[in-house]
């Protein structure tokens, strides 16, 4: 399975608002329940105005289209990182999932998916 490294950093945020979140941004992953309102973004995408903010983020993610009948590919993935004490964050879209972990981590995370079988790129 093949990984793609992600070129930029990331902030993980709850904005005060839905309204003035800029949607034309190349990455910009919304999630909204009935509890709060979360961004993942480009760090110089953050917006001013957040109640929470997170960043030092680096990410990358899983290559191709996953059909939603296969299963176990994100938990492979968290419990290698799991094992070598590395936390994630998450993003799950249509198409395929995106992995957060903090940007002291993210050589080491790299490493230890090559030296389990996984491409990186």
């Amino acid at each position: 399975m093949e990984l793609k490294k992600l070129p930029y950093n990331l902030t993980v945020c709850k904005p005060d608002s839905a309204a003035g979140l800029d949607l034309t941004k190349d990455f910009y992953f919304i999630g909204r329940t009935d509890e709060e309102l979360s961004l993942v973004c480009k760090t110089e995408d953050t917006p001013a105005q957040t109640t929470a903010r997170d960043d030092g983020w680096r990410g990358f993610r899983i290559q191709g289209i996953l059909d939603f009948s296969l299963i176990g590919i994100l938990s492979g993935i968290s419990g290698i990182l799991a094992e070598n004490e590395i936390g994630i964050f998450a993003v799950s879209t249509y198409n395929t999932d995106y992995i957060l972990v903090k940007e002291e981590n993210f050589d080491r995370a790299m490493a230890v998916l090559a030296e389990n079988g996984y491409a990186v790129v």
